[in-house]
């Protein structure tokens, strides 16, 4: 979807459209979650500090997030796409995988699907969704970034190979900025720069991840689109407007994060034997800490028990702005996929 959240907004709240919307808190300690295209043409991004939005764009305005109202719009958004296929891989609420390769309605085209899918999703919601269409999932995440907003594009089988060596390596889904910055100073620009490594080369630089980078840099992504994908971890964390100075405030702070990712485990029917502990200090130094147990993690006191341990190793230094806490090595009863028929030929990405 197009600036999901902001576009919901505007939809909504008419008096928005046309203007640089962002949602979240402009607080001094805020932070955007989603920009309105409006504002995006300002440098505007998620996850910008929202007094940086604040200073480049004097009339950015702010509205706090809905998610129940997210959560209802992409569910009509998730029955549109069920009438095409049942193969539908959610990465978010608002972008999502789909193989057409067997749809429900025998179209012969993943771009007259994609279309389709587009016009029905005006009609219901209101708002704009840009699709990309290609043979695998790294190719057609690739191509839903390149026309937004309200966006359609294809990279046919022919031309994967030459796309994907043409494609500067900062546009590489799954390379990040680091990575980007490492690649450069190897002479990596673009895929065919990276064609130029082995994987063994390419496996040393940057360990198990190379793989995947010698792969996509052939336009190689064998990943199949699986409906059940299984979440690995679950967390909460807060960011407070004032940092907090003594341990008495950390643990009361704890106890409220505690509550709300009790209430997401007990929503998943989850538990899990890894609790990770995250501090960010006033300076945006960030650390973890993590402890493992042979025990299934449940219950709230063995939650609480675990980050009281954890806490003998964290220090208050200049102050604490985030804190947060995940439980990961879930316990997950894995769904079988047996449909028998050979991986998808055409992807389309949300």
């Amino acid at each position: 979807m197009d600036a999901f959240y902001a576009s919901v907004e505007q939809r909504d709240f008419p008096e928005l459209q046309g203007k640089p919307v962002a949602v979240g808190s402009a607080s001094v300690r805020g932070v955007v979650t989603t920009a309105s295209y409006e504002a995006r043409k300002f440098g505007i991004r998620s996850a910008m500090p929202s007094v940086t939005a604040k200073r480049l764009c004097p009339d950015l305005i702010f509205t706090p997030p809905r998610f129940d109202v997210y959560q209802k719009v992409s569910k009509q958004i998730r029955q549109i796409f069920l009438e095409y296929t049942d193969l539908v891989e959610p990465l978010s609420l608002d972008e999502a995988f789909l193989d057409v390769t067997h749809n429900k309605k025998n179209m012969p085209s993943a771009t007259l699907i994609a279309k389709e899918i587009k016009l029905k999703i005006k009609e219901k919601t209101g708002l704009t969704a840009s699709a990309g269409i290609s043979i695998n999932k790294f190719l057609a995440k690739i191509a839903s970034d390149i026309k937004k907003p309200d966006g359609l594009f294809l990279i046919p089988p022919e031309k994967a190979v030459s796309f994907t060596e043409n494609l500067a390596i900062e546009n590489f889904f799954g390379v990040g900025k680091k990575t980007a910055q490492k690649m450069h100073e190897m002479g990596i620009r673009n895929g065919f720069d990276l064609k130029q490594f082995s994987e063994v080369d390419l496996v040393s630089h940057f360990g198990k991840v190379g793989k995947y980078y010698y792969l996509i840099a052939r336009a190689q992504d064998d990943r199949e689109v699986n409906p059940h994908r299984i979440r690995k971890s679950l967390g909460a964390e807060n960011t407070f407007s004032n940092d907090l100075m003594d341990m008495m405030e950390v643990r009361k702070k704890l106890g409220f994060i505690l509550e709300i990712l009790f209430k997401r485990m007990k929503h998943s029917n989850t538990s899990g034997k890894t609790l990770t502990i995250k501090v960010k200090y006033a300076d945006f130094q960030q650390i973890t800490r993590s402890i493992t147990k042979h025990e299934w993690i449940s219950e709230k006191d063995q939650i609480r028990s675990i980050y009281e341990e954890l806490l003998q190793n964290i220090n208050i230094r200049n102050g604490i702005r985030l804190l947060g806490l995940t439980l990961s090595n879930l316990n997950h009863e894995i769904e079988k996929n047996d449909r028998g028929y050979l991986p998808s030929q055409l992807t389309l990405d949300f």
